[in-house]
C-alpha cells in the first residue's frame, strides 16, 4: 500500500512538472536558459519533494503500529504431566480349563451369563469314581467302627497293643482314601473360579474334554481393572502408590481418575524403564482388556507460577527466549518491548516461565509475529 501511495504521489509530481504555458518542463526551460525561471522551477520541486517526504513519514509511523491481543500475568497453580500410554486390563481374565478327562456331562451356562465364585458351571463324566468313592465310605466306616471298637478294648486293658495299633492304621488309610477320591472327583465339576460374566464358550455337551486343550469358556471380571504401562527410569521415586492418574480412553473419548497401585521393583535393562499399574472403576462397565488409554501422570506442582501460552515464547538468532510485554499501557494502547525471560516446564500449551516477568505485567498474546520492539500496540 505504501508503495502505490509512494507511485501516486511521483505521479502527481511528475505531471506538475509536465509542459504547457504556466508550467514548462524542466527540458524546456534549460533550453531556454532562463535564469528566474529555473530558480522557480526547483523552489517548486523542492516543495513538492517535502510534501512527498512529510506523506512518507506519515506512512512510516502508521505502519509501525499493530493490532494485537494481550493478557495480565497473574500468579497461578502450574501442574505439569508425564504423559505416556498403557493398556487396560483386569487380573481376572481367564481360560476355564478343564481338569479331568472325559465327556462333558452337563453345561449349565452361556455367553453372557454372569456367575459367582464356586458356581458349576458343567461337569465332566467321572468314569466311575462315584461308585468306588461310595466303597471306600464303607470301607472307612467299617475301619472306623473297628478302631473305636478295638479302643474300648484297649482302654479297659484288654487285647494287645498291636491289635489296637492295626485298627488305628487301617481306619487312617481307609480315611486317606476317601479325601483322595473325592479330591480326584471334585476335578469332574467346573466351577467358576471368581464373580464375573461368561464372556464366551467353545465347547457343547457331549464333547469330549481333556486338560490339555485351550479352554471350554472365557470368564471375565470387569470390576477389578486396572491399566499396566512402563515408566522411564529417571521417574524413580516421583511416582508412589496413592498417586493420582488421569486415564482417557480414546475409543471411549471420556477421561477416569485412577490411582497409582503398584510400581515396580525392577528396570528393564532394554529400555531402562519400570512398570506402574493404575487402578481404574469402571462404575459404567465400559471398561475392557486391552483398551488403549493414555496416562496424564502428575509429577510436578508450583503453587505460585507465572504461566504464559507456549506460543509467545520467542527464540532470537542466538537462542534466547524472550516474550513481548506491553509498555506504557492506557487501557488501549502501548508500546512493545522485548523481555528476555527464563522458561521451565511445559504442559497443556501453557509454559511456565521462571524469570524476566512479574504479577501484573501485560504481555502480547496474539499477533506476536507482526510486531518488534518499540512499536505502537493497539487492543
Amino acid at each position: 500500500m505504501k508503495k502505490i501511495i509512494t507511485l501516486t504521489l511521483a505521479s502527481i509530481l511528475l505531471l506538475s512538472c509536465g509542459g504547457n504555458e504556466n508550467n514548462q518542463s524542466v527540458d524546456a526551460l534549460i533550453n531556454s536558459k532562463n535564469v528566474k525561471a529555473l530558480q522557480d522551477k526547483k523552489t517548486a520541486l523542492q516543495s513538492d519533494i517535502a510534501k512527498i517526504e512529510e506523506a512518507l513519514a506519515k506512512l512510516d509511523v502508521k505502519t509501525e503500529e499493530a493490532l494485537v491481543a494481550v493478557a495480565t500475568v497473574k500468579d497461578t497453580l502450574f501442574t505439569h504431566y508425564l504423559e505416556i500410554q498403557g493398556s487396560v486390563d483386569t487380573k481376572e481374565n481367564i481360560l476355564v480349563q478343564p481338569e479331568f478327562n472325559g465327556t462333558l456331562t452337563s453345561l449349565t451356562v452361556k455367553a453372557g451369563d454372569r456367575v459367582s465364585k464356586g458356581q458349576i458351571l458343567g461337569r465332566v463324566d467321572d468314569a466311575g469314581m462315584s461308585q468306588q468313592l461310595a466303597s471306600l465310605e464303607n470301607q472307612y466306616e467299617l475301619a472306623k467302627t473297628t478302631f473305636e471298637r478295638q479302643k474300648n478294648l484297649w482302654d479297659k486293658k484288654i487285647g494287645s497293643e498291636i491289635q489296637y495299633l492295626q485298627a488305628q492304621t487301617q481306619m487312617v488309610s481307609a480315611q486317606k482314601g476317601v479325601a483322595q477320591m473325592k479330591s480326584q472327583l471334585a476335578k469332574t465339576i467346573i466351577r467358576a473360579p471368581f464373580n464375573g460374566v461368561i464372556d464366551e464358550v467353545f465347547v457343547e455337551k457331549g464333547q469330549v474334554v481333556a486338560p490339555s486343550q485351550q479352554g471350554l469358556m472365557r470368564i471375565v471380571n470387569l470390576n477389578n481393572m486396572y491399566v499396566s504401562t512402563t515408566v522411564p527410569e529417571s521417574y524413580i521415586g516421583k511416582l508412589k502408590v496413592g498417586d493420582q492418574v488421569d486415564v482417557f480412553l480414546t475409543s471411549l473419548n471420556k477421561t477416569y481418575k485412577g490411582k497409582v497401585r503398584q510400581v515396580g521393583s525392577y528396570i528393564n535393562p532394554s529400555n531402562r524403564s519400570f512398570g506402574i499399574e493404575v487402578g481404574l472403576p469402571n462404575p459404567d462397565n465400559l471398561l475392557r482388556p486391552n483398551q488403549v488409554a493414555k496416562l496424564k501422570i502428575i509429577d510436578y506442582v508450583n503453587k505460585d507460577a507465572i504461566v504464559v501460552p507456549t506460543s509467545v515464547v520467542q527464540h532470537d538468532g542466538n537462542g534466547v527466549e524472550y516474550v513481548y510485554t506491553v509498555d506504557n499501557s492506557n487501557g488501549k494502547t502501548g508500546i512493545a518491548k522485548k523481555t528476555k525471560v527464563s522458561t521451565g516446564k511445559s504442559s497443556d500449551n501453557y509454559t511456565e516461565i521462571l524469570s524476566g516477568l512479574s504479577s501484573n505485567d501485560i504481555i502480547v498474546t496474539d499477533g506476536v509475529s507482526t510486531i518488534s520492539e518499540g512499536m505502537k500496540l493497539n487492543f
